[in-house]
C-alpha cells in the first residue's frame, strides 16, 4: 500500500467516524483525494472489513448517482455483552448506594470512556429505526443523551424542571413521581420538537418511572412520538412502574443489607427478542 493511499485510508476512516449516519458520496471522496470512484470503492471495502472485524460498526452503501456510503456505529452481541459486564463490574460497589435506593453514578456518567460505550450501546438498539431527537431531563442524563445523540448523529433536547428565560416560550406538564407520589412540573421549549418527530428518551436512573412517564406526556403535547425509552440503570421498586417497554443496561437490587448489580434487559431486547 502506497504512502498516499495510507494517508487516504486514515482520513476516510476519521471522516466516517466523525460523521455517523451521514451519507457521503463517492464523488466527494474522489474530489477530496483526487482519485477515481473505483479507488474510493476499494478503500471503502478495506475500511468496511476492518470496522466489521474490530466491532466499530457497519459501512452501509447506497447505489446510484446520488448514493454513497455511511457509517452505522454499533456493537455486535459479543462486544455488547463484554461492555455490559464491564459496566456491572464498575457499578458493583456497595458504597454507591444512596438513601432511598438510589445509586451514585455521577463519576461514571462523567467518564468519557464509559459515555462512549454506553452511547454506542443505546444507539445500537435503534440502528434500524428513524430517530429525530434524543430527549432527557436535567441534569444527570444530559451527558448520556449527548453521547447517544453523537452516535445517532441527531440533536438532543433537555427537559427542564423550571423556566429558563433563554428557552423562550415553553410547553409544560405536571407528573407524579412514582416513588414519592409527589406532583412535579417539567417543561420544554416550543422550538425543541416538531409535530411528528420520532423521539428517543434516555435517562440515567429509573425507579418507578415517573420522570420517564412525564417526558412521554410532554412528547405527546408536541404531537410527536416516543420511539423508545432507555436508562443506564433501573433500581429496585416496590409496586408497579408507570412505564413499560423501557430498556435498562443494568439492574440494581438493594436493601438495608444487600446490594446486587446485574445486567438489565438490554441484551434480551436488542439481540434475543424475536
Amino acid at each position: 500500500m502506497s504512502k498516499k493511499r495510507s494517508h487516504r485510508l486514515v482520513d476516510m476512516t476519521r471522516y466516517l467516524i466523525a460523521h455517523p449516519h451521514k451519507l457521503i458520496s463517492l464523488n466527494y471522496f474522489g474530489d477530496r483525494y483526487g482519485v477515481a470512484k473505483s479507488s474510493v470503492s476499494e478503500d471503502l471495502g478495506i475500511i468496511r472489513d476492518t470496522f466489521a472485524e474490530r466491532g466499530v460498526g457497519k459501512i452501509e452503501t447506497v447505489p446510484g448517482a446520488s448514493g454513497g456510503a455511511f457509517l452505522v456505529p454499533s456493537y455486535d452481541e459479543i462486544r455488547a455483552t463484554e461492555v455490559i459486564e464491564e459496566l456491572v463490574h464498575l457499578v458493583d460497589d456497595e458504597t454507591r448506594l444512596l438513601p432511598g435506593g438510589y445509586v451514585y453514578m455521577s463519576d461514571l456518567l462523567g467518564n468519557p470512556d464509559v459515555l462512549r460505550k454506553v452511547g454506542r450501546l443505546i444507539a445500537t438498539q435503534y440502528i434500524n429505526q428513524k430517530i429525530d431527537v434524543v430527549m432527557t431531563i436535567e441534569t444527570k442524563g444530559i451527558a448520556l443523551a449527548q453521547a447517544v445523540a453523537m452516535y445517532l448523529n441527531r440533536p438532543f433536547v433537555i427537559v427542564r424542571n423550571s423556566s429558563h428565560i433563554t428557552e423562550g416560550s415553553t410547553v409544560s406538564v405536571n407528573y407524579v413521581t412514582a416513588s414519592s407520589q409527589q406532583i412535579k412540573k417539567m417543561e420544554l421549549s416550543r422550538r425543541s420538537l416538531q409535530p411528528g418527530a420520532n423521539v428517543l428518551i434516555v435517562d440515567d436512573f429509573m425507579k418507578g418511572g415517573g420522570s420517564l412517564n412525564g417526558m412521554r406526556s410532554l412528547v405527546a403535547e408536541f404531537g410527536a412520538k416516543v420511539v423508545g425509552m432507555n436508562v443506564f440503570a433501573a433500581g429496585q421498586f416496590e409496586g408497579n412502574r408507570v412505564v413499560e417497554n423501557c430498556t435498562a443496561l443494568l439492574n440494581v437490587d438493594s436493601s438495608h443489607d444487600h446490594f446486587t448489580v446485574r445486567e438489565g434487559n438490554y441484551l434480551d431486547e436488542v439481540f434475543y427478542k424475536q
